[in-house]
């Protein structure tokens, strides 16, 4: 989310980060080099990097991956009073002109925070978004590898003895998993049925055990969306994962974020310009965080198939000719300025004709119901009165029938 700054004044120092070090270059306000030099990736060397920029009065900081290699050095400067702006790696042509190297990046580091161009406020990595970012990637390599495992057993499952085959294929993936899981093979894993059962149940179980880690995580990932925002599972058709996708993306200081084009662009469904001469058109942007973009394609998913304001809005923008894809651009570009207003500016989330999940909790626990009560009324598991409540899945028929069981009479 590059932006324009007001050209600086006095000394700035430019970081280029690694591993295992960091190169920091100091120029003058009018681009004459100063110093160059290499400190260790360490607390100790964050603390020499910060005396050795203080000996040149430097008080703006240009750091290159900010997130990434640089988010411990970003974290102490912060706690040392400095402004820390974040870089974007030299480009092409820079590189051809003047060469690369650690020293010449972090000069070209420098001259980009003096120029004020093409720099943005990095993200607060001290606060609970840091948490929800670690269960965030937790979460998602685990449900990656069940995945890969269902796929194992499912294939295994093809070329496995006949007996095995014809027993377990037929059953549904949730039946399968527990029957291999409890199965007991022999110990003569000469014999193939024994050897191919055994694998089974091993891959079964972890399985097993790497779904109910999922189902914790997301319990946890669901507190931690309800402490930082909880106006944000309130958008409809964005649940608990969803949520924590495009807070992970703000960060701990939505103030950075000065406009919903700003957040558009960060999510990369603002259009960029493509025009030439007599041409005028836009094309569909690459660029931006994609996790975000991701999450607000499955809320626009979700409110074509569930909302019938975005359903008329899709029949409407079909009769003008547009394509699906189109159509979809058009409506995470209209989501995306609902979330900043949500997200950036702590408003409500905009009413679609339904009370707030909060509301519905309040309601219930006003009349001293419980969820399996409330179950029992309408004719469905516990499991879906807790989904309606923490966001995790729209349901939106149930929902209704919900609202209009708790109205007041």
């Amino acid at each position: 989310m590059p932006t324009t700054f007001e050209c600086l004044t006095g000394p700035v120092a430019g970081i280029d980060t690694h591993t295992d070090t960091h190169t920091v270059a100091i120029i003058s306000d009018t681009g004459r080099h100063i110093a160059t030099d290499t400190f260790p990736a360490t607390n100790l060397g964050y603390k020499a990097i910060s005396e050795f920029i203080a000996t040149s009065g430097v008080t703006t900081v240009g750091v290159e991956g900010t997130s990434s290699y640089g988010a411990g050095l970003t974290r102490y400067l912060r706690t040392q009073k400095y402004t820390i702006v974040e870089v974007l790696r030299p480009t092409r042509t820079v590189r051809r002109r003047d060469g690369k190297s650690d020293p010449v990046d972090a000069v070209a580091a420098a001259r980009q925070v003096l120029a004020g161009e093409a720099l943005s406020i990095p993200k607060d990595t001290s606060g609970p978004v840091e948490s929800l970012r670690g269960l965030q990637i937790t979460r998602r390599q685990i449900v990656m590898t069940a995945a890969k495992l269902m796929t194992t057993i499912k294939s295994l499952l093809v070329t496995a003895p006949d007996e095995i085959r014809c027993r377990y294929s037929a059953m549904s993936t949730l039946v399968m998993v527990e029957s291999l899981s409890r199965c007991r093979p022999s110990a003569d894993l000469a014999d193939p049925r024994n050897g191919v059962l055994f694998a089974l149940k091993t891959l079964a179980s972890t399985y097993r055990d790497l779904q109910e880690q999922a189902t914790q995580i997301e319990e946890h990932i669901s507190i931690l969306v309800e402490i930082i925002n909880p106006h944000v599972t309130s958008i409809f058709g964005c649940g608990s994962v969803v949520a924590a996708d495009l807070i992970v993306s703000v960060g701990d200081n939505p103030s950075r974020i000065h406009s919903e084009a700003a957040l558009a662009h960060l999510c990369g469904v603002a259009p960029i310009p493509a025009s030439s001469g007599r041409t005028h058109r836009h094309r569909l942007n690459r660029g931006g965080d994609r996790r975000a973009n991701a999450a607000l394609h499955r809320i626009a998913l979700v409110r074509m198939h569930h909302e019938q304001r975005t359903r008329d809005y899709v029949t409407k923008r079909t009769k003008e000719g547009l394509s699906k894809k189109e159509i979809l651009r058009c409506l995470k570009r209209a989501i995306a300025r609902e979330v900043y207003r949500v997200l950036c500016q702590n408003q409500t989330a905009t009413s679609s004709g339904q009370i707030g999940v909060a509301e519905l909790k309040a309601r219930r626990v006003e009349r001293q119901l419980s969820q399996a009560q409330i179950a029992e009324k309408l004719g469905c598991k516990p499991a879906r009165i807790s989904d309606i409540e923490t966001g995790k899945r729209p349901l939106p028929q149930l929902r209704t029938a919900y609202e209009q069981l708790l109205n007041p009479a």
